[in-house]
Protein backbone atom coordinates (compact mmCIF):
# COMPACT_ATOMS: atom_id res chain seq x y z
CA UNK A 1 0.00 0.00 0.00
CA UNK A 2 1.64 3.57 -0.76
CA UNK A 3 0.45 6.55 1.11
CA UNK A 4 -2.92 8.57 -0.09
CA UNK A 5 -2.65 11.98 -1.53
CA UNK A 6 -4.36 13.93 0.46
CA UNK A 7 -5.77 17.28 -0.37
CA UNK A 8 -7.87 20.10 0.65
CA UNK A 9 -10.40 18.81 -0.83
CA UNK A 10 -10.27 14.67 0.59
CA UNK A 11 -8.98 15.73 3.91
CA UNK A 12 -12.18 15.78 6.02
CA UNK A 13 -12.96 12.36 4.28
CA UNK A 14 -9.90 10.71 4.09
CA UNK A 15 -8.39 11.88 7.43
CA UNK A 16 -11.16 13.10 10.37
CA UNK A 17 -13.43 10.82 9.36
CA UNK A 18 -11.40 7.52 9.09
CA UNK A 19 -12.44 5.02 11.11
CA UNK A 20 -8.41 3.85 11.50
CA UNK A 21 -5.52 6.14 13.09
CA UNK A 22 -4.01 7.99 10.04
CA UNK A 23 -0.53 9.28 9.83
CA UNK A 24 0.11 12.00 7.98
CA UNK A 25 3.23 13.72 6.27
CA UNK A 26 3.40 17.26 5.51
CA UNK A 27 6.44 17.77 2.99
CA UNK A 28 6.98 19.87 0.19
CA UNK A 29 9.10 18.97 -3.31
CA UNK A 30 11.98 21.14 -2.06
CA UNK A 31 11.99 20.19 1.53
CA UNK A 32 15.35 17.42 1.86
CA UNK A 33 14.56 16.37 5.35
CA UNK A 34 11.24 15.81 3.71
CA UNK A 35 12.75 13.41 1.18
CA UNK A 36 14.98 11.69 3.55
CA UNK A 37 11.53 10.08 5.18
CA UNK A 38 9.64 9.44 2.74
CA UNK A 39 10.74 5.95 2.40
CA UNK A 40 10.39 5.61 5.88
CA UNK A 41 6.63 6.61 5.47
CA UNK A 42 6.21 4.70 2.93
CA UNK A 43 7.19 1.71 4.57
CA UNK A 44 5.26 2.39 7.46
CA UNK A 45 2.26 2.56 5.17
CA UNK A 46 3.22 -1.29 3.80
CA UNK A 47 3.97 -2.61 7.60
CA UNK A 48 0.47 -1.43 8.63
CA UNK A 49 -1.78 -1.83 5.54
CA UNK A 50 -5.22 -2.65 7.54
CA UNK A 51 -4.61 -1.16 10.46
CA UNK A 52 -3.17 2.25 9.49
CA UNK A 53 -4.06 4.79 6.96
CA UNK A 54 -1.37 6.95 5.63
CA UNK A 55 -1.44 9.67 3.61
CA UNK A 56 0.84 12.71 2.59
CA UNK A 57 -0.06 16.41 2.67
CA UNK A 58 2.22 18.73 0.09
CA UNK A 59 2.01 21.94 1.91
CA UNK A 60 2.81 24.45 -1.41
CA UNK A 61 -0.64 22.66 -2.78
CA UNK A 62 -2.57 22.72 0.32
CA UNK A 63 -2.20 25.69 2.20
CA UNK A 64 -5.55 25.08 3.86
CA UNK A 65 -4.76 22.44 5.42
CA UNK A 66 -1.10 23.11 6.34
CA UNK A 67 -2.79 26.57 7.78
CA UNK A 68 -5.56 24.57 9.77
CA UNK A 69 -2.98 22.37 11.53
CA UNK A 70 -0.53 25.15 12.02
CA UNK A 71 1.98 23.73 10.01
CA UNK A 72 5.40 26.13 10.44
CA UNK A 73 8.05 23.74 9.71
CA UNK A 74 8.59 20.47 7.72
CA UNK A 75 8.59 17.18 7.56
CA UNK A 76 6.00 17.55 10.52
CA UNK A 77 4.34 14.21 10.78
CA UNK A 78 0.94 14.04 12.99
CA UNK A 79 -1.01 10.54 13.67
CA UNK A 80 -4.50 11.39 14.03
CA UNK A 81 -7.36 9.35 15.65
CA UNK A 82 -10.84 9.68 15.54
CA UNK A 83 -10.80 13.31 13.53
CA UNK A 84 -8.45 14.35 16.24
CA UNK A 85 -4.79 14.54 16.72
CA UNK A 86 -2.84 12.49 19.05
CA UNK A 87 0.96 12.72 18.49
CA UNK A 88 3.18 14.91 16.58
CA UNK A 89 6.44 15.00 15.27
CA UNK A 90 8.28 17.71 14.05
CA UNK A 91 11.52 17.19 11.65
CA UNK A 92 13.02 13.87 10.27
CA UNK A 93 13.53 11.20 12.62
CA UNK A 94 14.83 7.56 12.13
CA UNK A 95 12.03 4.81 11.57
CA UNK A 96 12.42 3.02 15.21
CA UNK A 97 11.12 6.58 16.24
CA UNK A 98 8.01 7.01 14.22
CA UNK A 99 7.27 3.63 14.85
CA UNK A 100 7.19 4.18 18.36
CA UNK A 101 4.82 7.35 18.08
CA UNK A 102 2.25 4.76 15.26
CA UNK A 103 2.26 1.98 17.46
CA UNK A 104 1.54 3.39 20.45
CA UNK A 105 -1.54 4.52 18.74
CA UNK A 106 -2.76 1.53 17.56
CA UNK A 107 -2.80 -0.62 20.39
CA UNK A 108 -4.70 2.49 22.70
Amino acid sequence: MTPIELTDANFQNEVMESDKPVLVDFWAVWCGPCRAIAPIVEELARDYDGKLKVGKVDVDNNPEISMRFGIRSIPTVMVFKGGKVVDQVIGAMPKPKLVEKVVAHLVG
